[in-house]
């Protein structure tokens, strides 16, 4: 009997030791069971006109409602070492940070969250009219520091992914960005090494068309258009160069020679 417990003993453990993360599995359980019972409740509010009295109010169950589904793709690069030192960050809550899914350098789709949960990963970001990313969008980081090209493993299986999400959940083309789209003037992921071209020929996002030949009108803004394309034109020089750094390849700043110029209005011609 001894041996048998003893034997039994050496297994949870080594159950415990293969899994790293029981931890943060036992707080999402938690987490979800409080996110359901808040959601079983039907308990009208409380409702005063203008002179304090109490409005008459009601419950009445409706037919016709779902969950709320993501439409933007959000694109990061973990700037960290390796996929483990990513997955500890993100199942601590002092860190405050998180996504939807994380892709290591060797192609493994690892997911974090819910698609239909709201992980925190665009903090302080505006892409057009949004200034709640998190609200409606899903995060996927890419293991890499920024400094070197992503693997075609990698890339191989966000294509996947992209495409799972897209056709679930009918993401137009124009949403799948990046990080330092939406936050130009605090982010620079997933960087000028992130193939967004390859991305844009499989229906992910927008490129500029190979031949650049069309007349730009005189009449042309550049930062109208990128106000258009859904960047936060507060400070310009950052939006530009965040631009450049998507749609141009480049990082050399925010000044723009004639052929940005011609991408640009390219692009803006696409939205």
């Amino acid at each position: 009997m001894r041996k048998i417990v003893g034997i039994g003993l050496v297994a949870l453990l080594a159950s415990c030791a293969s899994n790293p993360y029981r931890g943060s599995e036992k707080i999402y359980t938690k987490q979800i069971r409080s996110f359901s019972k808040e959601l079983k409740k039907k308990e009208t509010n409380a409702f005063v006109d203008s002179t304090g009295n109490a409005l008459a109010s009601q419950w009445v169950s409706t037919v016709n409602f779902n969950l709320r589904k993501p439409n933007y793709v959000i694109i990061h690069h973990t700037a960290q070492k390796s996929t483990q030192e990513t997955l500890k960050t993100f199942t601590q809550a002092k860190t405050q940070v998180s996504a939807h899914y994380l892709i290591g350098a060797d192609g493994t789709i690892t997911q974090l969250l819910n698609d239909y949960l709201r992980a925190w990963h665009g903090g302080v970001a505006k892409w057009g009219s949004i200034t709640d990313i998190n609200s409606v969008a899903i995060g996927i980081e890419l293991d890499n520091t920024g400094k070197s090209p992503f693997t075609e493993v990698q890339i191989d299986a966000l294509l996947s992914l992209l495409q799972k999400l897209k056709t679930s959940y009918t993401i137009p083309q124009a949403n799948f960005i990046g990080h330092s789209d939406i936050a130009p003037t605090r982010k620079v992921d997933p960087s000028v090494y992130f193939p967004w071209a390859k991305l844009a020929e499989k229906g992910f996002g927008y490129m500029p068309a190979p031949l650049l030949t069309e007349p730009i009108p005189t009449t042309f803004e550049p930062l109208v258009a990128l106000r258009v394309i859904g960047y936060d034109t507060k400070d310009g020089a950052a939006a530009m160069a965040a631009f450049k750094r998507h749609f141009l390849g480049k990082n050399d700043g925010s000044d723009l020679n004639e052929e940005d110029l011609r991408a640009l209005y390219n692009v803006y011609c696409k939205y």
